[in-house]
């Protein structure tokens, strides 16, 4: 397995990271400004229109056989992988004469939807300006949006698709304490769950991205739910011959704006990225069924009674304010919470309790 040198990205990121762009609120105003900036071998066109008019762009980058098919903010309200791709193409233009460059684009083919859903984006929520899931989308086709990255599919035919989202603060990584900063799926073709060899090849990859992260943030990394759902994207584009890799983006402590997760996310994407550049077999996949479960087992902010019968829970709910990402601390649930963990925890005892910090 050809893993990256953890060290030499950790003490690099500060001068890859985009800095223009950060939080949780990420809209086409934000992207379009760093096109300019590109490396001057990426490309970037507008390939389409969004359901109220607005700019759908596609990169383009290397010109190689293998094809790799990125995209972000499917859900407008989940940008971790839009600033994380931003990142990967900083790394691309500062590192040009960097092995790991190099093969990239002497290897692969990829095109980039750095925002696949600029109205839901501006507006921060996780459907299109229709009211519509475009991961549930698949089949029907309903949205502009949805039918536009399919006619790329049918077009481009990638070897193998980067699908980026985030999950909610609520997932942990069982059996350990932590939260799940990223999570991975190797999507289902259909409902038994099979195995098939797209399915193991696509574990092949996030088995390489696992192994990166686990060297830097080892037991932060989950392996979300492969449950079939068959108007989903991931699992209609296996099912098509397209391996799919989901990566989500979780919580990392006290890292609501998700800056942390930015750079996993794309010392993450780069190693899958580099890892299809390079391998020749993709048939050792076993690995991957040994990351563990993403599990429900986290609230934002647990508040435990002397005996646990009096503990209350409370989740943030995101939303705008003034055009600007904001959090309310709601209450979620009360009772015996002993099998909960909170992301911030308070014991009755304390005094000052102040929850909302």
């Amino acid at each position: 397995m050809n893993l990256l040198d953890a060290t030499f990205l950790e003490e690099h990121y500060s001068e890859i990271k985009e800095e223009r762009i950060s939080g949780r609120h990420i809209t086409l105003n934000d992207i379009k400004p760093l096109f300019d900036g590109l490396d001057k071998n990426i490309e970037h066109k507008i390939i389409g229109k969004s359901e109220v008019g607005k700019d759908i762009y596609q990169l383009k980058l290397g010109s190689g056989k293998r094809k790799i098919l990125v995209w972000s903010q499917m859900h407008g309200n989940e940008s971790t992988g839009t600033k994380a791709v931003f990142d990967f193409l900083n790394f691309i233009k500062l590192h040009s004469k960097n092995k790991i460059v190099t093969a990239v684009l002497k290897n692969c083919t990829i095109k980039i939807i750095p925002m696949l859903n600029p109205d839901g984006a501006e507006v921060y929520t996780r459907v299109n300006a229709n009211g519509i899931d475009l991961n549930r989308d698949a089949v029907a086709l309903h949205a502009k949006e949805s039918k536009l990255l399919r006619s790329i599919l049918d077009r481009f035919k990638p070897d193998f698709c980067f699908n980026l989202h985030d999950q909610r603060t609520i997932f942990g990584v069982e059996g350990t304490k932590n939260p799940a900063t990223i999570s991975f799926l190797a999507p289902s073709e259909e409902e038994s769950r099979k195995i098939t060899k797209g399915r193991k090849e696509t574990m092949n990859v996030i088995v390489s991205m696992n192994g990166l992260l686990q060297k830097i943030i080892p037991n932060y990394i989950g392996r979300y739910t492969d449950e079939f759902y068959p108007t989903a994207t991931g699992d209609n584009f296996q099912k098509l011959g397209h391996n799919t890799i989901l990566i989500e983006g979780g919580h990392y402590p006290n890292d609501y704006e998700r800056e942390i997760v930015r750079k996993y996310n794309f010392f993450a994407i780069l190693q899958g990225i580099y890892h299809i550049s390079v391998t020749k077999n993709f048939e050792n996949h076993l690995d991957y069924l040994s990351i563990p479960n993403n599990i429900k087992n986290f609230y934002d902010v647990i508040y435990r009674s002397k005996n646990n019968q009096k503990d209350v829970a409370y989740q943030y709910v995101e939303k705008l304010e003034n055009s600007k990402f904001a959090l309310d601390l709601i209450k979620e649930k009360e009772g015996d919470l002993s099998s909960y963990l909170g992301h911030k925890e308070f014991k009755e005892k304390d005094i000052n309790l102040n929850i909302s910090q």
